[in-house]
């Protein structure tokens, strides 16, 4: 594929706006459906825009093919997604605001890091110590309203919630991190996977109850822009940038847009803790990405100056 960075801006973008809306979607939803009947119909829409995709870029014969290579890792990834963490993820928006919960999501970077130590193999490093402080701070923040000192916290199985929403999407991309297949089959054949365990959780729960017009648009918009599409948007941008840094910093801006969303289509008024939180927590991520990057650039200015 030709390298196109403008391209590449373009389709990530896209992908980060799409992603900004999502908060409010859910929350506007949630007010039409339960957790579990937004699941149902958001994961029926993914799995059918996910195999349109995979058939409209011939790649069906993938999906029995790369299911037989490593049929173990995906009946582990589509236990975790669509299934626990969707269902988690919807609990805890139905709990808490959008505002406190989706900046809390957004630590999940911070604990994958800490748990491809001893699940990876790979090697602790300080700077994601250092992230790990800052944005666990930020989560602090926000549950307590910037009341650190008269810790009151609204909902605590809200906030146990987004945290065991970052513990599955953790494992999901751990379980994932060495799988060689396509990365669309791949995530097709997690919700393909997945989708009977949602439909089994959504029967048990609440039965199977056609929603109103609200609910299904709601689950429609969930399933195109939170679970499928966007991906597709996100890996073309991955795969047209000639260079990835200013696609992946992209990302930064989405938590702030998502509260501009929620403040204007869901109509919550955005505290200034959240905004305080959601500062500590991406302080935390860029400083778990740049951090590592500071020691060789010092190292290269102390080279540069001794050979003056």
């Amino acid at each position: 594929m030709v390298k196109n960075q403008r391209r590449a801006l373009m389709y990530g973008g896209g992908a980060v706006l799409a992603w900004s809306t999502v908060a409010s979607a859910f929350k506007l939803s949630l007010q039409h459906l339960s957790p579990s009947q937004l699941l149902l119909y958001a994961a029926l829409v993914s799995t059918l825009a996910l195999g349109g995709i995979v058939l409209l870029q011939g790649k069906g014969r993938l999906v029995l093919r790369q299911f037989r290579a490593t049929p173990w890792r995906y009946l582990q990834s589509g236990l975790l997604n669509p299934f626990l963490y969707y269902l988690v993820l919807f609990g805890c928006y139905e709990l808490l605001p959008a505002q406190q919960a989706q900046p809390l999501t957004y630590t999940w970077a911070i604990l994958f890091s800490l748990l491809a130590v001893p699940l990876l193999g790979q090697k602790l490093k300080l700077w994601d110590l250092v992230a790990a402080v800052i944005a666990y701070a930020g989560v602090v923040v926000i549950a307590t309203g910037g009341r650190l000192l008269q810790v009151e916290v609204e909902s605590s199985l809200g906030y146990g919630l987004a945290l065991l929403c970052t513990l599955l999407w953790s494992l999901y991309w751990i379980v994932n991190a060495r799988d060689q297949g396509d990365p669309v089959v791949s995530l097709l054949l997690s919700f393909l996977i997945g989708l009977p365990l949602v439909f089994a959780a959504s029967w048990h729960w609440d039965g199977l109850v056609l929603p109103n017009l609200q609910g299904l648009a709601g689950a429609a918009y969930v399933g195109l822009f939170e679970m499928g599409f966007t991906f597709v948007l996100w890996l073309k941008a991955l795969k047209y940038a000639e260079r990835t840094a200013p696609i992946t910093n992209m990302v930064f801006l989405a938590p702030f847009l998502s509260l501009f969303f929620i403040s204007t289509l869901v109509g919550e008024t955005i505290a200034p803790s959240t905004f305080s939180g959601l500062a500590l927590i991406v302080l935390g991520l860029i400083s778990q990405q740049l951090g590592p990057r500071l020691k060789p650039l010092r190292r290269t200015k102390v080279a540069d100056s001794g050979s003056l």
